[in-house]
């Protein structure tokens, strides 16, 4: 059992034609949490910091079981093969739903942005995975664009600054959003990064196939957090934070590290990225 279903007290079914109609109907709308591969091995708080902030935002939250990784990783290996089975086995899994939201701008993208390109020929597949990108959203993204989510109940006494993740930013469109809510939570202040839309050289695949390349980002990225002064480090992708956050420590810097998610749900009882339990 993965950790994030550990403990989960939601349905986990996917819903019927009907029900999902009834759902949409009913300005309740049923979102399927995709939960991925980082939050679920690494990091569950952040699945439930997304759950809290969904149902908060008014909506009916399932996690489907059948679900795994979105496939990014063989798709930028160059496994079509295996990555056209991984989307059409999620796509499957997630359709049904009025809404799939991801707590992660890399994975969002993968599936809303590559599934059609991925499966687009497909006679079968391809209009499938259309209607499908069109229900998928980064989280932040839907609380603010799709829900209009312009406030949160949640306090942090701290002064924070943001990185933009590359595939949030340059792909979905993410920037404005986290910053609009950040701003809405009680006692918090946020410092803006310098390049903060530059890459921390984690690029998924990229760290492993160039890790010089990789380490001199990210030793850049380093230096600029520690230019801010901020307490504590906020980005919306978990493999960005935990590539930071281990240069960070490495170099002994103590800047605490986490999921903006965290912050907006109000749950920071788990220790940081990378802290002591």
């Amino acid at each position: 059992m993965h950790p994030f279903e550990s403990d989960h007290p939601l349905s986990t079914h996917s819903p019927s034609s009907a029900e999902s109609r009834q759902a949409a109907d009913s300005a309740r709308p049923h979102v399927a949490l995709f939960v991925t591969c980082l939050v679920d091995l690494f990091r569950p708080s952040v699945g439930f910091a997304a759950l809290k902030l969904l149902e908060e935002a008014g909506c009916e939250v399932s996690v489907p079981q059948s679900q795994t990784c979105c496939g990014q990783p063989a798709y930028n290996s160059g496994d079509r093969a295996d990555t056209a089975a991984i989307a059409k086995a999620t796509i499957e899994a997630f359709e049904g739903f009025d809404y799939v939201v991801a707590p992660s701008g890399s994975c969002g993208a993968m599936l809303k942005m590559h599934y059609p390109e991925l499966l687009g020929d497909d006679p079968q597949w391809g209009p499938r995975a259309r209607a499908f990108s069109k229900k998928v959203f980064e989280l932040v993204s839907f609380l603010a664009d799709i829900r209009g989510l312009t406030h949160v109940d949640a306090a942090f006494a701290g002064t924070v600054t943001y990185h933009d993740s590359c595939s949030g930013l340059r792909e979905l469109g993410i920037r404005e959003q986290p910053r609009r809510l950040l701003k809405s939570v009680e006692g918090l202040t946020l410092k803006e990064l310098p390049d903060a839309d530059v890459c921390c050289g984690f690029g998924g695949t990229f760290c492993v196939k160039y890790p010089d390349i990789s380490n001199a980002m990210v030793t850049k990225k380093a230096k600029r957090i520690g230019e801010t002064g901020a307490e504590m480090l906020l980005a919306g992708d978990l493999g960005c934070l935990m590539n930071m956050d281990g240069k960070m420590k490495r170099e002994g810097r103590k800047v605490e590290v986490r999921h903006v998610a965290e912050i907006l749900a109000g749950m920071t009882e788990a220790p940081p990225i990378g802290g002591k339990a």
